[in-house]
């Protein structure tokens, strides 16, 4: 079992600058993953994708982000996603996943089509 664990929201006016951190614990075993990622869910929307970062160093960010956000994963299995040049349309919770490996052979990883875990996310809130 995998445990994400979010930290780094809060209250922002717009404009200002947040820094989210995603780290994870394992009951013992070792954690393949696929990618981790950064969704948010705003009220009465759905929940979206706003980057992901992939074993391989591959980045992925929704277009509105984009030139605004910075995701990253350091060597202390720490995922951070550094939000600059917040807007109000930003406002909303933040959840850490990550995909779970299901199967790995030498370079190759079988990646399921969704996460596997999720954190509890972690309110971002920016005002006008």
């Amino acid at each position: 079992q995998v445990q994400l664990m979010e930290s780094g929201g809060g209250s922002v006016q717009a404009g200002g600058s947040l820094t989210l951190s995603c780290s994870y614990e394992t009951s013992g075993y070792i954690f393949v993953w696929c990618d981790m990622a950064w969704y948010r869910q705003a009220p009465g929307k759905e929940r979206e994708m706003v980057a992901s970062i992939s074993h391989d160093g591959t980045v992925r960010y929704k277009e509105s982000v984009r030139g605004r956000f910075t995701i990253d994963q350091d060597h202390a299995n720490n995922t951070t996603l550094q939000m600059k040049t917040l807007q109000t349309e930003d406002t909303a919770v933040y959840y850490c996943a990550a995909r779970e490996a299901t199967y790995v052979n030498d370079n190759y990883r079988r990646c399921p089509p969704n996460p596997n875990y999720w954190g509890q996310g972690t309110q971002v809130t920016v005002s006008s």
